[in-house]
C-alpha cells in the first residue's frame, strides 16, 4: 500500500506555526530554500504574499505527534 502525501505544518521545524517546515516537509526540500523563496515572494509581490501565510496556518492541518521511544540505555528501577 503506497503511503499518502499530505500538506501539514510542520512539528519539527517551525519558526512561527511550522507552515513553512511543513511545505519543504511536503516538498522534500531545504526548509531554509522554502524560507528564502517566500521571502522573496513577498519582496516581488509589495508584501501581498504576507496575507498567504496566517492563510495557510488556518487552512493546513498540524502534522500528528510523532510516537515517542525510549532510549536504549532509559530503564527504570523496579517498582518506579
Amino acid at each position: 500500500m503506497t503511503d499518502i502525501k499530505r500538506l501539514r505544518r510542520s512539528r519539527s521545524d517551525r519558526t512561527v506555526a511550522g507552515v513553512l517546515g511543513g511545505i519543504a516537509e511536503y516538498l522534500g526540500t531545504d526548509p531554509t530554500m522554502v524560507r528564502a523563496v517566500f521571502l522573496l515572494s513577498i519582496l516581488l509581490t509589495g508584501g501581498v504574499a504576507v496575507l498567504a501565510y496566517p492563510i495557510l496556518w488556518l487552512i493546513m492541518p498540524e502534522a500528528p505527534p510523532s510516537p515517542v521511544s525510549p532510549a536504549p540505555n532509559d530503564h527504570l528501577p523496579f517498582g518506579a
